[in-house]
């Protein structure tokens, strides 16, 4: 058996560790906000951040922002059923716009899907779920909610970083400052990019000498394409659909983690709504998702639902996405149908 002792100095060096862990993260805010922004601006100098961008963006008189902070904290309520979330999501107004812009920019999204291996309507769908098709992109300065973040302490490592790709993005040149906007956690432009990803995935598809995923449409889609290619997408496989499933399944089979193949769920009872086996579409395993658990709308899904949640970690996100993709397919045919009528 331990000793009292030894349990006593497990029991010291736990408590320990924990204060260390809480201590660091409160490191930050414990110093004045100009103490911290001054080691900052030295740290960011010698990363190459120049003194015209530091003294632009992040002037002696930048604050942090209480709003921020407070977005931060507010822990997500979690009681939005999928069916609640898909209606506000999928809806037939979003729809309809959505295939709308896809008609005003036919030979861009066919340039930019036949250059990345994407289908179009995806990348639709994804600007449209993050900004509304680009009229919604935060309004927050992307540099001050993110030095907030970084002088906060909760999360300061993760957001110091973003910060100085933030402002390494600003230095070379691809965004104003003053067009810096996003959301509260620095999401940017109409694809909703933090900074990181900035570097990783967006693209000069106008070739212009800057990525610009604010206000330049060819980037903007190329970025989100890029994005999808470079986690996996491949083009032209189905990414799910809707199945029903049994009361009586063994719930720990279920999960976006747990693939297995399409003769495996068959075994299992899982068919589609109509009561039919599900098709064996040439692809070797699937995973069955309830975004909203048991009881609720089932899907089976494929790789290419994994890719999007690559980009969101959300099953209600990648469903709604792929979902919408869907709907904007059929509306293009549909108006191509009326129009190709009309004009005849």
């Amino acid at each position: 058996m331990f000793s009292v002792s030894f349990l006593q100095q497990g029991l010291r060096a736990a408590v320990l560790a924990v204060f260390v862990c809480m201590s660091g993260a409160a490191q930050a805010a414990d110093r004045p906000f100009p103490v911290w922004l001054k080691e900052f601006k030295q740290e960011a100098r010698q990363k190459g951040i120049s003194d015209k961008t530091l003294s632009q963006a992040l002037p002696e008189s930048i604050k942090p922002i209480d709003r921020v902070i407070e977005l931060d904290r507010k822990q997500p309520e979690g009681t939005t059923s999928f069916d609640d979330y898909l209606e506000r999501i999928v809806n037939r107004a979003r729809v309809e716009k959505g295939v709308t812009r896809m008609l005003t920019y036919p030979t861009l999204l066919r340039r930019v899907s036949e250059a990345y291996g994407v289908e179009k309507e995806v990348i639709v769908a994804l600007w449209g779920v993050e900004t509304n098709y680009g009229d919604y992109t935060g309004g927050f300065d992307i540099v001050n909610a993110l030095a907030t973040l970084a002088y906060d302490g909760r999360r300061s490592d993760y957001f110091r970083g973003e910060l100085l790709n933030a402002l390494k993005i600003l230095d070379e040149g691809h965004i104003p400052h003053a067009r810096m906007k996003g959301s509260w956690a620095g999401a940017m432009g109409q694809v909703q990019f933090m900074p990181t990803s900035f570097f990783n995935f967006a693209v000069d598809f106008n070739g212009d000498g800057r990525r610009d995923i604010w206000t330049t449409q060819a980037d903007v889609f190329a970025s989100a394409a890029n994005y999808l290619a470079k986690s996996g997408w491949k083009q032209g496989q189905p990414w799910g659909r809707k199945v029903t499933v049994p009361d009586n399944i063994d719930r720990n089979l279920l999960g976006v983690n747990n693939a297995y193949s399409l003769q495996f769920w068959h075994d299992r009872g899982v068919r589609l709504p109509d009561g039919k086996g599900v098709p064996f579409e040439g692809l070797a395993q699937a995973s069955v998702v309830q975004p909203s658990g048991p009881g609720t709308t089932a899907y089976l899904v494929y790789d290419n639902f994994k890719v999007i949640l690559k980009w969101n970690r959300s099953s209600y996100f990648a469903t709604s996405v792929l979902l919408l993709a869907e709907r904007l397919r059929e509306g293009v045919k549909v108006q191509s149908a009326v129009s190709g009528r009309s004009g005849g």
